[in-house]
């Protein structure tokens, strides 16, 4: 009896350890379900941090311009270097995948912004041109021409004072002439706005349309230098009315107009902005998540 009484206390001692076992190794599911839902919205705002992300580049084609802008997948193409530079334009782009550039921007008709435009166009799908109406007889510019009437892409100039749209970024034009007899001044001047950081494109403007832009809102963060550092653009007015804390030079190596000018250069430093230029580090990737702006030096080989 003793014995049958024994065993019963053992199993019944046995039962209550599996029985509290059970209980203490249960898995917590609320607590399961908290760590994946923190999980997921750590991710979430990851994703929101950087899918919003504008990447500004200023590619080095040497004594020229060409800008590449993406967001979200769209690209969109501020200038095309010179006509040796557009095949290797091309190239690059392909490598990253371009298929489509939502906007093209020929700021004005010289060479060394529309060069390899007409290559551009030929080699991929655009959506909206955008170039001043001011026609120049150069072969460089019949090339366009001629591009945009083969792949039956409008020629169009946009309106001072408008915005257009381009990704979750807004873009003002801040200035076109389509009556100048100084294909400078006719450049197009845009600001960028992405989230509270601005970047302001002057083309080759000189400092007679720079005058003309004292009365707008040229407050930027990023400044394109306007002419590659020549001392015709880039007055001190102009520069403290933008106020900067960025300013990129677009420039060649040892180019004989020896931009940019020392004036320039001394003026900005006065200014204690910060200076980058292709001719010195290549292209030049600004990156913007919408209130803080880095920067980056990348080799794009797309100097012809």
């Amino acid at each position: 009896m003793k014995k049958k009484t024994k065993n019963k206390i053992i199993a019944l001692i046995l039962l209550l350890i599996v029985y509290l076992f059970g209980i203490y190794t249960q898995p917590d599911t609320k607590t399961e379900n908290k760590e994946k839902f923190s999980t997921k919205e750590r991710q979430t705002e990851v994703i929101n941090e950087t899918s919003n992300n504008l990447k500004v580049t200023y590619l080095d084609v040497g004594q020229a311009d060409s800008i590449l802008i993406e967001e979200n997948n769209e690209y969109m193409l501020i200038d095309a270097g010179n006509n040796e530079d557009g095949p290797y334009l091309v190239n690059y782009f392909k490598s990253l995948g371009i298929e489509k550039f939502e906007y093209v921007i020929g700021t004005h008709a010289h060479e060394d912004h529309i060069g390899g435009m007409d290559d551009i166009i030929k080699n991929f799908s655009i959506g909206t041109f955008y170039m001043p109406e001011v026609l120049t007889t150069t072969k460089t510019f019949e090339d366009v021409l001629d591009a945009l009437e083969e792949k039956q892409v409008a020629f169009n100039s946009p309106e001072i004072d408008k915005s257009f749209t381009f990704a979750d970024t807004t873009i003002e034009t801040l200035y076109i002439d389509n009556n100048s007899n100084d294909l400078n001044d006719s450049s197009i001047v845009l600001r960028l706005k992405h989230g509270t950081n601005t970047f302001l494109f002057t083309g080759d403007a000189s400092t007679k349309v720079e005058k003309k832009l004292l009365n707008k809102n040229i407050q930027s963060d990023v400044l394109k230098v306007g002419h590659h550092g020549s001392r015709y653009s880039t007055s001190k007015a102009f520069l403290d009315k933008v106020n900067p804390t960025y300013a990129i030079i677009s420039v060649g190596v040892n180019n004989t107009y020896k931009h940019p000018h020392d004036e320039i250069i001394k003026r900005l430093k006065n200014k204690n902005i910060k200076i980058y230029r292709t001719d010195e580090s290549g292209s030049i990737v600004a990156e913007s998540n919408g209130s803080i702006i880095t920067f980056k030096n990348i080799k794009t080989n797309t100097n012809g």
